[in-house]
């Protein structure tokens, strides 16, 4: 039985281990958190596909590495987290649900008045680590919808699964789902 999945992104090479999210499906943990060639080089090539924009936005938390070094190569010092709980300095808050396969419960996120008026009448790029089932990213377009934003595009270092078909979603490579044994689902 397979236990880790060889992938290169961005001319990185990395070896991702196996977690199971049911009894038949695993799937390849993609983590950027604490890997800076890695964050560094994705960011750089989503770059190069990027439409113009004004302002960065992603989901809280796994995508942060990417969008605070993508906000840097781009010279744009602002990018906009949406927050998975409402924390006390934010206000007015915007709050939608969404279910991701990685994590169990439903969580929310929100984004608040600061945010908000950054995002306001601005060309809004979607950033995220990976698209699977597509609800965080149906979640984030909400917010930026209700904040007045205008999304200009929508970028992921990688698609998972069948989300590899999706047109509307800029990526740099495809991540296979796993059956039990670890073998790539086709």
């Amino acid at each position: 039985m397979k236990t880790s999945y060889e992938i290169e992104v961005a001319g990185v090479k990395r070896s991702l281990r196996l977690y199971s999210v049911n009894e038949n499906i695993k799937i390849a943990a993609f983590i950027l958190f604490g890997d800076v060639e890695l964050a560094v080089a994705s960011a750089g090539e989503l770059l190069k596909k990027a439409p113009d924009f004004d302002i960065l936005v992603t989901a809280e938390a796994k995508s942060i590495p990417l969008i605070f070094e993508m906000a840097r190569q781009s010279g744009n010092n602002d990018y906009i987290v949406a927050r998975k709980s409402p924390k006390v300095y934010m206000e007015n808050l915007l709050k939608v649900s969404v279910n991701s396969i990685t994590t169990k419960n439903e969580q929310f996120l929100c984004i608040g008045d600061n945010e908000i008026s950054r995002m306001k009448g601005k060309k809004c790029l979607i950033v995220d680590d990976v698209i699977s089932t597509g609800e965080s990213l149906e979640a984030i377009e909400k917010l930026v919808t209700e904040a007045g934003g205008s999304i200009v595009g929508k970028m992921a270092v990688l698609a998972e699964g069948d989300s590899i078909n999706r047109k509307d979603i800029t990526v740099l490579g495809q991540l296979p789902l796993f059956d039990k044994n670890g073998e790539p689902i086709k």
